[in-house]
């Protein structure tokens, strides 16, 4: 069983540590397995490929490199600035749901 990530797919969010540090980015992509994330325009390595249908000259293509889920941190949509992250029920619908330590604010 897999422990439950407080970042998913869409979320903006900020790094807060390594070479990227201080860079937002939206989430396009969580890898549970390696809890490891692929955010926009953050950890971007050159990758060497061959002509394809996707890519007919071939050539070296710049692209998102995973980031472990740790030196991520979520962005708080009310103040902007990064936020640790709660789960409580929602009184109108009983489910589960994420809300801002800092502001208090449901994220969704």
């Amino acid at each position: 069983m897999q422990k439950k990530l407080h970042i998913k797919k869409g979320d903006t969010v900020t790094v807060i540590t390594g070479n990227y540090r201080g860079q937002k980015g939206r989430v396009l992509e969580v890898i549970r397995k390696t809890n490891r994330a692929i955010v926009e325009g953050v950890n971007l390595i050159k990758k060497h490929t061959k002509p394809n249908a996707k890519n007919p000259q071939g050539g070296i293509v710049e692209q998102e490199a995973s980031i472990h889920i740790s030196n991520l941190m979520l962005v708080d949509p009310k103040t902007g600035e990064r936020t640790r992250i709660g789960r409580r029920t929602d009184e109108t619908t009983g489910k589960l749901v994420r809300y801002s330590k800092k502001s208090g604010e449901e994220i969704k």
